[in-house]
């Protein structure tokens, strides 16, 4: 038996309309979504749970009332958690002034609430219809939805990718700078070097960023706090909530209540 997936079940490009939009619940389907492209762009909204992308050598995450960006025309997968209830626009090229790069973008009750009821529409709309009117209004308000940082630069460097696979599989595994080096055969400063020259950050803080992401798909899919502390190899549920307050701005419980959805 053949997977259900998430993109056997609608073509975006099998229409020119400016923007098309449609709801995914991957209660329904297969939690992977293979590498895949297409001619429109693609905005993922996360109503509830979460999904992870992969795109451009970096990982995004796409937390609930976030939205992940990807041009038309870059691969791409997804890995949804079981309770990911997410809305897709797929935007035709040139239809709004988005970024041409892959981004996470804060999104507004509006946005959602109109991408929503777009779900509800036919994709071959007349110009002069009322979709075509909310399409336009959604494109609009969407360029200016806010960019914020929750994606991981991974790299296609070997070793650097090598040490990415490890970590996003085991991310217990607390093994020092100093002995990641002598894993992959480097010296500790050629290892440094490296990884600023391929993702732009240090050690420390990209593994940071790959616990913060990590946690909130985590989170997201409804696992304690504690349960994520301990995924994460902290030594304490208060050292990962010290963490997670200084990136995020809040505590766990106050960021998803703030988010919380039906």
């Amino acid at each position: 038996m053949q997977p259900n997936y998430a993109t056997t079940v609608f073509d975006p490009d099998d229409t020119h309309s400016p923007a098309v939009a449609r709801r995914l619940d991957f209660v329904d389907y297969e939690a992977e979504v293979p590498v895949h492209t297409h001619r429109k762009g693609q905005l993922i909204i996360a109503l509830y749970g979460a999904v992870t992308c992969r795109a451009e050598n970096e990982i995004w995450i796409v937390p609930p009332h976030c939205a992940v960006w990807i041009p038309g025309g870059v691969p791409h997968s997804a890995s949804a958690t079981w309770n990911a209830h997410l809305n897709y626009l797929f935007i035709e090229p040139g239809a709004a002034a988005l970024p041409n790069r892959c981004c996470t973008l804060a999104i507004s009750q509006l946005i959602k609430e109109l991408v929503d009821r777009l779900t509800l529409e036919n994709v071959d709309y007349p110009p002069d219809s009322h979709a075509a009117r909310l399409t336009r209004v959604t494109l609009d308000e969407l360029v200016t939805m806010p960019q914020q940082n929750f994606s991981l630069p991974v790299s296609a460097h070997a070793k650097i990718r090598a040490m990415a696979d490890t970590l996003v599989s085991h991310p217990e595994d607390r093994s020092t700078f100093k002995e990641w080096a002598k894993r992959l055969a480097l010296s500790e400063r050629s290892l440094a070097r490296l990884m600023l020259r391929e993702t732009g950050l240090t050690f420390g803080r990209w593994r940071q960023q790959l616990h913060l992401i990590i946690a909130l798909q985590a989170l997201a899919s409804g696992e304690s706090v504690q349960n994520v502390a301990t995924k994460l190899g902290y030594e304490s549920v208060n050292a990962f909530i010290t963490m997670f307050r200084k990136t995020m701005g809040s505590t766990p419980a106050h960021y998803f209540a703030e988010r919380k959805t039906p």
